[in-house]
């Protein structure tokens, strides 16, 4: 755990050290389009190795573990549906536009509150 805990926050750091490397550049005004798409999708090789990190974690995890994990996703997933989808709808009659950046942190917190109650359900 303490390998994956290291891991993951190393791919946490190289993520915040690219976006703002990518954020600052793009404000310089990046004239060619290529550029500018390369500069705005390079905090995501970070985000790719923090996919991995957390793939290779879970793949070492013993059975129970593994079915708290899936339990806590599958919260997750169609926590994230139901409000992503209730807050689309409700955009339709007024309701300001949410960035999609909204998403990824909402069912990363659906996530925890699945892991917690998973593991306070199975004591």
């Amino acid at each position: 755990m303490k390998r994956y805990i290291i891991e993951l926050g190393l791919a946490f750091l190289a993520y915040a050290v690219t976006l703002v490397i990518s954020l600052r550049m793009l404000a310089t005004g990046v004239d060619a389009q290529a550029t500018r798409i390369a500069l705005s999708l390079l905090p995501m090789l970070p985000g790719l190795a923090m996919c991995v990190i957390i793939l290779r974690h879970l793949a070492r995890l013993d059975e129970f573990q593994r079915k708290l994990q899936l339990e806590a996703l599958a919260l997750a997933f169609t926590g994230t549906a139901l409000i992503t989808f209730s807050y689309g709808f409700l955009e339709n009659v007024g309701f300001p536009k949410l960035s999609m950046f909204a998403v990824w942190p909402l069912m990363a917190a659906l996530w925890v509150i699945g892991t917690l109650v998973g593991r306070i359900r199975y004591r």
